[in-house]
């Protein structure tokens, strides 16, 4: 069993990774340990899951390496994101699974998935941690500094062949 994802994020992003990880995905801040909060970054937990995210000093955002989260109502959760002002890029690439990737505000790949046609283990119905949507509908993620696909049309893999 994994206790954490770690992803990478730029000096002083603080507020902007609880905006888009509190407001935009639904996830509780976590108080750092003290030795550790000096450090900056924050830590998340929700939906079965906890993200770690770390400063670094040269960062560099994750473009290949990501967390795959399993989702309830996978177009809500595109619709919900792209209104935040992020990229919801589908393709359908995994036999079995309906998913589209996305990125935090630094550029740091997300990967957002759904068994397709109901296909969830247990007859149908979703596992208990699968992600639901927050309440309440997000406005842009304020105070972002624009990841590189923040700024750039993101299109399906349907869309673009």
């Amino acid at each position: 069993m994994i206790h954490h994802v770690q992803l990478a994020c730029p000096p002083g992003s603080e507020d902007t990774l609880r905006d888009f990880y509190g407001r935009v995905l639904g996830f509780q801040e976590v108080a750092k340990p003290p030795a550790l909060a000096a450090r900056g970054g924050c830590w998340f937990r929700g939906h079965g899951i906890e993200l770690h995210l770390g400063v670094e000093q040269d960062f560099r955002p994750a473009r290949k390496a990501h967390p795959g989260l399993l989702v309830r109502d996978l177009d809500a959760w595109a619709s919900r994101l792209r209104a935040a002002g992020a990229p919801a890029l589908f393709d359908d690439d995994f036999p079995g699974m309906r998913r589209f990737y996305s990125e935090d505000p630094h550029g740091n790949r997300l990967e957002f998935l759904e068994p397709a046609d109901n296909g969830w283990p247990g007859g149908g119905q979703p596992c208990g941690n699968a992600f639901r949507l927050p309440a309440g509908r997000p406005d842009r993620v304020a105070g972002r500094r624009r990841g590189p696909g923040w700024s750039r049309p993101f299109r399906s893999a349907t869309e673009q062949r």
